[in-house]
């Protein structure tokens, strides 16, 4: 193998720049070239090759976002999209790639596996629901992002003696929303996960005013079966009845912004380093992660089938924090 590239893919993570730098870092002290694909498997099948060297990817570990960008690649997603995408690997003699993203990437990753070509995954999505790490790039300064904005909410919610909810992102995995309530003091935490009745989001918050609390949080996920939405709207249909109403505020692709912190940063270098370092031995097929507190590796035929359940103990002690 005298050359890879490396491509990022899906919604962007704080760090996924400073995994780019460690794979063209690492990469090229095995003596390869290194590539980066422009706007993920879209740029990969449009053949959007650059060069990457040492001086390329200087000063972008803070960076957020991604430097190569990222896109959706309706076209990757069929049998004759993904044999162009080899076909541009190919043609540029280039013989392994690394994609760094979730489970949507992870599961093109394998797709290319399939097809013979030498595919190595990083882990990446402030979801923190890929299969095969324990927490994936972006996970702990989205969660920091979202803790802050709690903190300052609550400042505002005890001034007016108010109930305040907090969307955060989670589409299918209420991983940041449970964490950021009980790292945020939240007097009620929806996900997915758990089907919660408003009512007893109600009782919860009655709960605190009783116990002379001058303010509540609820933090809720943007997946769950009554998000932000449709929390505002049944406190405001029973408004009457319930005596007080909600003000949301929904942070958003605001999670996703700024700077990583130093736990990404070194999550992701790590991450980026062992994708270059199990390409180099001839392992592919494979997304490397954080297992047991140890930077490990998965197939990806696994990584695509697997779920990722939250830990119960984490939900029991939300519910005992909670009340």
């Amino acid at each position: 193998m005298k050359r890879i590239a490396v491509l990022t893919s899906g919604g962007d993570a704080p760090g996924m720049n400073a995994a780019i730098r460690a794979v063209v870092r690492t990469g090229l002290h095995q003596g390869w070239e290194v590539f980066g694909v422009r706007r993920g498997y879209a740029g990969l099948i449009a053949g959007n090759f650059i060069s990457l060297d040492a001086r390329d990817v200087g000063g972008i570990v803070q960076q957020g976002g991604t430097i190569l960008g990222s896109a959706r690649s309706p076209e990757f997603q069929t049998e004759e999209g993904r044999m162009k995408a080899l076909r541009e690997l190919r043609q540029r003699d280039i013989g392994g790639l690394v994609v760094i993203g979730g489970d949507g990437s992870q599961a093109g990753a394998h797709a290319l596996s399939q097809m013979g070509l030498a595919v190595v995954g990083v882990s990446s999505t402030i979801d923190n629901d890929l299969y095969g790490s324990e927490i994936t790039i972006g996970v702990d300064t989205a969660l920091n992002i979202a803790l802050e904005a709690i903190d300052r909410l609550k400042v505002t919610a005890a001034s007016l003696q108010r109930a305040f909810l907090v969307e955060v992102m989670g589409r299918d995995c209420g991983y940041l929303a449970l964490m950021a309530g009980i790292a945020g003091g939240a007097e009620a935490v929806v996900i997915p996960e758990m089907e919660t009745d408003p009512e007893v989001v109600a009782r919860g918050l009655r709960a605190a005013y009783d116990r002379g609390q001058a303010h509540a949080i609820v933090v809720v996920a943007e997946g769950a079966r009554y998000n932000a939405e449709g929390l505002v709207r049944y406190f405001r249909e029973h408004h009457e009845r319930l005596g007080f109403d909600l003000r949301a505020t929904t942070l958003g692709h605001v999670q996703r912004g700024g700077s990583p912190g130093a736990f990404d940063r070194l999550l992701a270098t790590r991450l980026g380093a062992a994708a270059t370092e199990h390409l180099a031995r001839g392992e592919h097929g494979l997304l490397v992660g954080l297992l047991k507190g140890e930077i490990g590796a998965t197939p990806l035929v696994e990584v695509v089938v697997g779920k990722k359940p939250l830990d119960a103990r984490l939900l029991h002690l939300a519910e005992v924090l909670t009340k």
